[in-house]
């Protein structure tokens, strides 16, 4: 027996690292994220840019002042800030970023051990916090392709609040107001289905978050495709919604978040002060998910009770 290791589950290695599962993930935010950069034009690069940087060398001074395992190299601070970019305004003041970076690796992920540690989505929050922080500039949206029109940029309202409407074909092709990374519907759904194809993410949760969200939307008359196609849900079903670490791990557990998260979404934007509900559902299911696994977990094969010995 000389030479025996104890060591907890799994005790076979995968071949899918989570490096690889990062990369995936940022191959399939780059055609949202390029469609933002076309629109916004290069404040929305720089933008991008800030988050990811800033994201990525908040974590290496996190772990190094800590004295813990450099994981820069994992690609999970690179996810982090792009989705928080994405989930900006391209007229954000870039120090606003930074704070929101700050916020999002350090509080939220960090302090809490680290990636699979953290609580909450740490890009969700990292917006929330801005949202209530700088509510002026988080709620100031350029115009799309501004910069062809003027030197100056010309702002305006995103299609959930805006009174006059946006054509349908403009929400799928990102021609709209809104966050860098949430107005090209097209871009997310193409991302979503690579990842779906490739088996990054489960379909549940992205299924049961939209088909929620447009089921409601139809039963109270709204107009549903218009529902589906603006503000952040694209995004947040199928990048923020199905975050491992924040996410139930059984498939009726995906299912119940994903319904939550679609209700949530729904309550908001109909009958809160806000006219997108999408971050709030997140965050407020991602405290669920803990309660969520324990009432969907499995029972083991063959498992029965412990009994106990009579004294």
């Amino acid at each position: 027996m000389k030479g025996l290791i104890v060591e907890p589950s799994p005790h076979r290695a995968a071949p899918i690292t989570t490096q690889k599962v990062m990369l995936q993930v940022i191959i399939a935010l780059l055609p949202a994220a390029i469609a933002g950069c076309v629109v916004f034009g290069v404040k929305a690069a720089l933008v991008l840019v800030t988050c990811i940087a800033s994201s990525v060398i908040f974590e290496a001074l996190c772990r190094k002042i800590m004295k813990r395992e450099q994981t820069v190299s994992d690609l999970s601070a690179v996810v982090t800030g792009l989705l928080l970019g994405m989930n900006l305004t391209s007229e954000i003041p870039l120090w606003m970023a930074v704070i929101g970076s700050f916020v999002a690796i350090v509080i939220t992920k960090q302090l809490f051990g680290g990636i699979g540690q953290n609580f909450a989505n740490p890009a969700i929050v990292g917006r929330i916090v801005m949202m209530f922080s700088f509510t002026s500039a988080m709620s100031t949206w350029a115009k799309p392709y501004w910069y062809k029109e003027s030197a100056d940029v010309i702002t305006g309202a995103t299609p959930l609040a805006s009174s006059d409407g946006v054509e349908y074909m403009d929400l799928l092709m990102g021609r709209c107001g809104g966050c860098i990374g949430e107005v090209c519907a097209l871009g997310l759904m193409i991302g979503g289905l690579y990842l779906i194809i490739t088996k990054i993410i489960s379909p549940v949760t992205p299924l049961a978050f939209i088909g929620t969200v447009a089921v409601m939307t139809a039963v109270t008359g709204g107009d549903v495709v218009y529902q589906l196609l603006s503000g952040g849900l694209m995004i947040g079903a199928f990048f923020m919604a199905t975050d491992y670490a924040t996410t139930p791990l059984t498939s009726k557990g995906k299912l119940i978040f994903g319904i939550g998260c679609g209700l949530i979404t729904f309550v908001i934007r109909n009958y809160g002060n806000y006219p997108e509900g999408v971050s709030f559902s997140i965050l407020l299911m991602n405290l669920l998910t803990p309660y969520i696994d324990r009432l969907t977990r499995t029972k083991p094969l063959g498992a029965k009770p412990a009994v106990k010995e009579a004294k």
